[in-house]
């Protein structure tokens, strides 16, 4: 895949491709209440312009879209996740959050300056969660200072912390990751280089941080790990492994609209039926889809 941080986000227009044109059905059925624990909406911006700031230009896929995705693949509940795109304004979010009527959770981006009240006020709007960034093409990663200001914030909420790391990144924060006394879900599958094998470092330091206790992982994004794409063989593989390691503490996720992908964009019906896959067994199925997300993002 192109390096992301090669794009020039002041170019005019969308700096990638959007999702795919026209994802099919699939064939697998969900269990009723399934979530997709990670999704984002962008725009539009007519109402919600994006941040000046932003590193990445996306095309509009406004909550209509990822409603109308939703319904064709059978998922009932989601967890939003707040765009670099959008920065810390929060406002498409809380929409969103609003219009879900309690089917919708929330993940926010914190930066040590906003206010409590603030935290506070998206805490009843149903977010649940605070996004930490260790990949470069989305900006500076926050010091040791910023994070644990963060934390301090979000921590009266009993909010989790999202960890975005990619390569050999959760290897490198492992010990953040252990020191941090929220709970921390680990977005994508930590991005690990699967070109590095089953047994790298940084998928040996993933599977250890799950054997801490209160450390999750979503089984979304397999197509930013895939080696040879459109085949996600070897990604479905860690999702399998994750999930015999973590049965408990596995989430998984769309990623709608698949932002910064370059070349191929996953059919979200795929994503699903891949979960025959990835968890064949209907009981870990539903705690997949189900079970965990009502636990960890604090559903009704």
């Amino acid at each position: 895949m192109p390096d992301p941080s090669t794009h020039d986000p002041s170019a005019p227009g969308p700096s990638n491709p959007g999702p795919h044109p026209d994802p099919h059905a699939p064939s697998l059925r969900l269990p009723d209440g399934a979530c997709d624990a990670h999704c984002h909406i962008f725009g539009p911006t007519a109402t919600f312009p994006y941040a000046a700031d932003r590193s990445f230009t996306p095309p509009e896929a406004p909550l209509a879209d990822l409603q109308k995705l939703h319904a064709m693949l059978e998922l009932d509940r989601a967890v939003i996740v707040q765009s670099a795109a959008h920065g810390t304004d929060h406002a498409s979010l809380r929409a969103a959050l609003a219009e879900g009527g309690g089917r919708y959770r929330g993940v926010a981006l914190i930066r040590p300056d906003t206010l409590a009240e603030e935290v506070g006020e998206l805490h009843r709007a149903g977010v649940r969660g605070a996004r930490l960034h260790f990949t470069p093409h989305l900006g500076r990663a926050p010091s040791a200072q910023e994070i644990d200001t963060i934390v301090r914030l979000v921590a009266p909420y009993g909010w989790h912390i999202a960890l975005h790391v990619a390569g050999d990144g959760v290897a490198e924060h492992a010990d953040l990751v252990r020191s941090l006394p929220l709970r921390v879900v680990i977005d994508h599958m930590a991005r690990v280089d699967l070109r590095q094998g089953m047994g790298s470092p940084a998928v040996s330091a993933l599977r250890g941080l799950l054997d801490t206790g209160d450390v999750w992982v979503k089984l979304s994004g397999p197509d930013r790990l895939a080696t040879a794409p459109p085949s996600l063989d070897d990604a479905a593989a860690l999702a399998r492994l994750l999930v015999h390691s973590a049965p408990d503490r596995v989430l998984w996720g769309t990623d709608f609209p698949h932002p910064n992908t370059y070349g191929f964009v996953p059919d979200d019906g795929d994503l699903v039926d891949l979960l025959a896959d990835i968890a064949p067994d209907e009981g870990r199925r539903r705690g997949l889809l189900v079970d965990n997300p009502t636990t960890c993002f604090d559903f009704p």
